[in-house]
């Protein structure tokens, strides 16, 4: 069926229920920055946060590639769908009804949206039914299970909706079918009976168990979870995919935790239904779990809307397969850790021991105290590689300084780096205090060779700037030249690169930058000139327009001279390429967006365009270097050429 136009009032409903903040964080980890919030731009390759997004304007913006547009916008790019059907899922999510202007096809469109609503009342009244049978003569030993087994009083029992799947192969079947007159079909497609592989008809998928419903974070049942009640296999049987429900998407009891989370700024992530529903008996209302799956990304970003420190623990089981989904999780997630876009802990509870079990033996406080003390999740993974091992043996002793070294050599902040190097030497001294600075420098020269040889070595540079190269290149040029030749210009240069959120435009010179930091992090600074000549010729760049940088000319060494003035001149041009960006972007937007359909949105965008016009005014009056500006420079009387030619 081709997709209805849509009525205007349908759109607008759409739009007035659509939180931006609340769809763009299911894709990119957001952090609270002033009124707004920040993150990578999923829209290109952002090694920097460059993404905001406006919940007061209801907009977003890349300050980097330019992409910027509402809630719509940002699904139609992200997804490469049609306005239509954004519109159309997000109406379905929002639970906003839907008019066409085409009155032929409203009816197969209603079908169509109502097919999932269809599927939600079936498994709602399921759920019903197996809470009912608990209070049932069958479902005796699933509730004595509950109550004497599991410690559950009757407020946590019904708060988590738990319920029985009677016997039988055909019970459910017989009540949603024959008794509810649903179609059978659509039954199946909730993945609630199953048909059967010879001659026809269908069975019950769940039978003699105690029945776990799965809600999604709006808190309607989506599928079930069941647990065996004696010797079965497999003991957990979970709802298959479906049109509601996707186990790698889920996390049980996010729609009671997410509240509890926001207010108490961490996220537990357990393994089981009943290490969930434990917790929360406690008092742990910011507990979930994963479905049978490892945690994975997606998952996280959920999590990560509702914690202002991003702060994830991790409390799986201590034995084997706990560890080892410890570490499936963390490999998951290892790159938001490592870039901070999450604080991951893990919490091993001692002798092995679930939450569940613990809590029937220990108070609430004591289990708090041990998410209190949760190590990170770097240390839990240097504690992990060491135990067990002799160090005294020389080759598990190199086989563990070999694990190490791979694992710190991905952190990116040297401070942090720093701080494991010598808490690594510290371990690897066992107790020898002489030894620690030896270790140390052992560790760092490991780790620069680690991250040395896993680097990407610098792409090749663009031909020797001429005449003709855009003046936003030799600003780039002329910028880095100071802060490779002027050390005292180095921090006022990160300064104002950070608090202007500016990046070089230009490969060669986001590669000569990377490496510098580099450098700089590794050295005590020293001559960043000829470590980086040596780095150059032993990447085979030294004859590239990056070795002219090295060098100072006539000209290029009175620039140094004049450096802030520089400085100055070559950041508002970088700037002033942003705004032309924006300015060229903000216009586009006003020029197809109809005044009468979306007044607020035009405005807006006027707002906008106004606004970058003014400063790139601005901008343009410090790109041109003034001649006042010039002669108040202590060296007055030389000659020298106009800064104007950035």
């Amino acid at each position: 069926m081709d997709t209805p136009r849509l009525h205007p009032d349908t759109i607008d409903a759409v739009r007035d229920r659509a939180d931006i903040v609340d769809i763009v964080s299911q894709h990119v980890v957001l952090k609270k920055q002033g009124k707004d919030f920040v993150g990578l731009c999923p829209f290109h390759d952002d090694k920097s946060p460059s993404f905001s997004v406006s919940p007061g304007k209801q907009f977003y913006y890349c300050f980097s590639c330019g992409a910027g547009g509402n809630a719509f916008k940002f699904l139609m790019e992200l997804n490469q769908r049609s306005f239509a059907d954004v519109v159309l899922d997000l109406a379905q999510r929002y639970q906003v009804p839907v008019k066409t202007l085409e009155p032929a096809k409203r009816q197969e469109l209603q079908r169509q949206l109502t097919l999932r609503e269809q599927l939600y009342e079936i498994v709602a009244v399921t759920a019903r039914f197996y809470e009912h049978a608990l209070r049932q003569s069958d479902g005796a030993t699933a509730l004595s299970y509950l109550k004497d087994q599991r410690g559950l009083d009757d407020t946590t029992i019904q708060q988590f909706q738990l319920g029985f799947a009677p016997g039988g192969w055909q019970t459910l079947y017989g009540y949603l079918v024959e008794q509810k007159r649903y179609p059978v079909n659509l039954v199946e497609q909730a993945g609630l009976i199953v048909p059967r592989q010879k001659g026809s008809g269908y069975y019950d998928r769940f039978r003699e168990r105690l029945m776990i419903p799965i809600r999604d974070a709006q808190g309607r049942v989506i599928g079930f979870g069941g647990r065996a009640l004696g010797d079965e296999k497999p003991k957990y049987l979970n709802s298959p995919d479906t049109e509601l429900f996707d186990k790698g998407k889920t996390l049980y009891g996010l729609d009671l935790a997410k509240g509890a989370i926001a207010k108490q700024d961490r996220a537990i992530v357990v393994e089981g239904y009943f290490d969930v529903i434990a917790l929360h008996a406690a008092g742990f209302a910011n507990t979930v779990a994963a479905l049978g799956t490892a945690l994975n990304a997606a998952q996280v970003r959920q999590l990560l809307r509702y914690s202002e420190s991003k702060q994830v623990v991790l409390n799986f089981d201590a034995d084997a397969a706990g560890v080892k989904a410890a570490q499936r999780a963390i490999g998951e997630v290892e790159d938001m850790a490592y870039r901070g876009d999450v604080q991951l802990r893990v919490l091993n509870i001692p002798d092995g021991k679930d939450p569940d079990e613990f809590l029937q033996h220990h108070s609430p406080a004591d289990y708090q105290d041990l998410v209190n003390s949760a190590p990170l999740w770097i240390d839990w993974q240097i504690h992990n590689l060491i135990k067990g091992k002799d160090l005294r043996q020389a080759d598990q002793f190199q086989q563990t300084t070999q694990a190490v070294v791979k694992l710190l050599s991905d952190i990116a902040n040297a401070d942090t780096r720093t701080h494991y190097v010598r808490y690594c030497a510290e371990i690897f001294s066992n107790g020898d205090s002489r030894l620690v600075p030896l270790l140390a420098e052992n560790l760092i020269t490991q780790v620069r060779r680690q991250r040395r040889a896993t680097s990407s070595p610098p792409q090749r540079a663009a031909p020797t700037p001429t005449p003709s190269t855009t003046g936003l290149e030799q600003a780039e040029a002329a910028l880095l030249r100071v802060f490779l030749h002027a050390p005292d210009q180095r921090d006022p240069i990160c300064q104002v690169l950070e608090d202007r959120d500016l990046q070089f435009s230009f490969s060669h010179h986001r590669a000569l930058w990377r490496q510098m930091q580099r450098l700089l992090s590794e050295t005590d600074a020293g001559d960043l000139v000829s470590l980086l000549r040596n780095h150059l010729a032993e990447s085979g760049l030294a004859s590239t327009p990056l070795q002219a940088l090295l060098h100072l000319s006539e000209k290029s060494k009175r620039d140094i001279l004049r450096a802030p003035l520089i400085v100055r001149a070559a950041a508002a041009c970088m700037e002033k390429n942003l705004c032309e960006k924006r300015y060229r972007h903000f216009l586009a937007l006003w020029e197809k967006t109809d005044c009468s359909a979306a007044p607020d949105q035009v405005a807006y965008f006027q707002n906008q365009i106004y606004a970058e016009k003014r400063r790139i005014e601005a901008l343009e009056r410090d790109r041109q270097v003034t001649f006042e500006d010039l002669v108040a420079m202590p060296w007055v009387g030389e000659q020298y050429d106009s800064l104007d030619r950035f």
